[in-house]
């Protein structure tokens, strides 16, 4: 048996990594609310803004890690603390 001790990252450490990998270089390409349709296929309620990158994926937020509706965001934007939903 082996006594040579791996360290295992923390979940933090974890997410961080693999969502860094998926955004850090990226480019928004496009910036637009979500359809009716698109909300209704959802089975939301409100419609979030969503971004789309350079690698054609889309950030879309929502209400919680369920997806149980869309999100605002929050920003540091001067002119615009928050994006809200429609």
């Amino acid at each position: 048996m082996s006594t040579k001790k791996t360290k295992q990252k923390s979940p933090e450490q974890f997410w961080t990594g693999l969502i860094a990998k998926n955004l850090v270089g990226k480019t928004i390409t496009k910036v637009e609310y979500m359809t009716e349709i698109e909300m209704k296929d959802s089975m939301w309620h409100k419609r979030p803004i969503a971004i789309q990158l350079d690698n054609q994926y889309w950030l879309i937020p929502m209400m919680d890690d369920e997806g149980n509706d869309g999100g605002s965001m929050s920003t540091t934007f001067k002119n615009l603390p928050t994006i809200p939903v429609l």
